[in-house]
């Protein structure tokens, strides 16, 4: 073997190993070893793994309301937010949440806000919205950590189309009782990297927006796992291949490389 031939073995060689690395994050990132699959766009996935949420504003009943259809852009089937008890922007009234509770986890979930203005909410541990919100690019917009830390729009690809978070998250952590360390959390969105081993120091929007919403005016943190929440507030938005994988993350570094 020559030493052209070599040096093109190893250039294909180090390609592949960066696109295996990158191929976790972004649109169409499959689960990886040991993920639990929480949307795959049927109806039996949805029934097994969610239920309503039953905060104070709770109005609607199961069975879960929220539809399986057609992807409005590739093949496939996918999960719409589609109930009438949550019409005019009332927020925890249909919202979802799985029915596993979760600590520190990997998660991977794509989105489509199909108008202009659509709005939805991605709830780590049912406490921390990471915002879906079509047009505003404020800490209350598109990719924020809600009223935190805003994302750079321009990563977002607009209305209509497919979009990805893929999150690492590391809870809130306690000693006798009382919150020592914030939940810290790192996200990609669309496979560029937004928030880096960012921290989360309350729960926003009240007693309807998610556990501990009420305590304290939200920084009332208790020592509790949650569930993933999706936010139906009366917009059409639509989900799938949402996957998660629970994993201990000891020290207080969320940041990762795929």
């Amino acid at each position: 073997m020559n030493t052209l031939q070599r040096y093109l073995i190893l250039s294909v060689a180090a390609l592949s190993l960066v696109s295996a690395a990158h191929a976790s994050v972004g649109i169409g990132a499959q689960p990886i070893h040991g993920a639990e699959i929480l949307i795959d766009g049927t109806r039996r996935t949805l029934d097994q793994k969610w239920i309503y949420w039953q905060g104070p504003r709770f109005a609607s009943s199961m069975p879960i309301k929220w539809k399986i259809v057609h992807d409005p852009v590739d093949k496939g089937t996918v999960l719409m937010t589609d109930d009438p008890a949550a019409a005019g922007g009332k927020y925890g009234a249909a919202d979802i949440v799985t029915t596993n509770a979760y600590r520190d986890f990997r998660l991977h979930i794509e989105f489509n806000v199909m108008k202009p203005g659509g709005n939805s909410g991605v709830y780590l541990q049912n406490r921390y919205e990471i915002q879906i919100f079509d047009g505003d690019k404020t800490t209350h917009g598109m990719g924020a950590i809600i009223n935190e830390h805003a994302a750079p729009y321009e990563v977002y690809k607009g209305p209509g189309k497919w979009n990805a978070y893929d999150i690492n998250f590391r809870a809130a952590r306690f000693k006798n009782g009382k919150r020592v360390e914030p939940a810290l959390v790192t996200i990609y969105f669309n496979g560029v990297k937004v928030h880096t081993n960012q921290p989360i120091n309350q729960v926003w929007g009240g007693p309807n927006s998610g556990i501990d919403g009420g305590n304290d005016g939200g920084k009332g943190i208790t020592d509790v796992p949650g569930g993933l929440k999706l936010q139906c507030e009366g917009h059409d938005v639509r989900f799938r291949n949402a996957w998660i994988r629970e994993k201990l993350i000891e020290d207080p570094q969320t940041d990762f490389e795929e």
